[in-house]
């Protein structure tokens, strides 16, 4: 089984790099791609653990980056890892960003009334502290009843308590991606304001090469969707659950929601060899 699309708790999921290797192993997945989001220091951790389970490891990361305004999400996969010294520069100027956005956010929030501070959402998220570690500690103080409520009420892009955050464009993102190495694949399409199948001569101008047509939040006929988009492209296919552990209990290793995933083998043949 093939899942190219997880976060460890490097990032945003509850899992320690050891255990999303044991908790793969147990699911039988065989390929697993480690994607945080703006780090790879959980792919990093989770190589020794790989090796000893017998598990493939695929090298990727989950970039924000923005275009007319909204965040996308770009997927990012590195068949090569031994040409990653400046892309690994790359990120932890993105990483400054986001600490400097999580700055202002626990401001804006006790603006708005809730005791959070910084130090208590960095106990949470370390380096890579996020918008959802902010909203598990709305959760667990009572401010809202769960964590899609904290995100549609105060998170999100068009909440009262969103902040922007300072993110590439797609097309830096693209670039920094294809300087690596790399193979850009737009995340999760299915989640992009605005309509994708319009917006892709804008999105292969920018040097996309990849679209993840298989994901969690995908039904058969947005899959469909995405894979024609891919022949029309001249795209390469990418696909996997988006697990983050208990943030999104929902979601299984290689198969996601409810048994709706399954990523043929031929995406990890294309994928390596970078041909659609």
């Amino acid at each position: 089984m093939i899942d190219l699309h997880s976060h460890t708790n490097e990032s945003d999921g509850t899992c320690s790099p050891k255990q999303l290797i044991e908790e793969a192993a147990r699911a039988g997945v065989t390929v697993l791609g480690i994607t945080d989001h703006d780090t790879l220091t959980g792919f990093d951790m989770a190589r020794e653990p790989a090796r000893e389970a017998g598990l493939q490891l695929v090298c990727g990361i989950e970039l924000s980056t923005k275009l007319h305004g909204r965040s996308v999400h770009l997927l990012g996969y590195f068949p090569d890892t031994g040409n990653l010294a400046e892309f690994r520069e790359w990120i932890l100027d993105q990483q400054a960003s986001r600490r400097e956005r999580n700055v202002r956010l626990a401001a804006r929030l006790r603006e708005l009334g809730f005791d959070i501070t910084l130090e208590e959402a960095e106990a949470r998220g370390r380096g890579m502290t996020g918008r959802p570690h902010f909203a598990e500690i709305m959760v667990e103080k009572g401010y809202v009843k769960n964590l899609r409520q904290a995100f549609d009420d105060y998170l999100d892009e068009s909440a009262t308590g969103y902040v922007y955050r300072r993110e590439p464009s797609f097309s830096e993102g693209v670039a920094a991606i294809r300087q690596a190495g790399g193979v850009s694949s737009l995340a999760h399409p299915v989640r992009v304001h605005g309509d994708v199948p319009r917006m892709m001569p804008e999105l292969c101008e920018a040097g996309l090469t990849a679209i993840e047509a298989y994901h969690s939040d995908h039904d058969a006929q947005d899959t469909e969707l995405y894979l024609g988009l891919a022949r029309r492209y001249g795209l390469l296919v990418t696909g996997g659950s988006d697990y983050h552990g208990e943030v999104k209990p929902g979601v299984k290793l290689g198969t996601g929601y409810e048994g709706n995933l399954r990523v043929p083998p031929e995406v990890l043949d294309r994928l390596t060899n970078g041909k659609p």
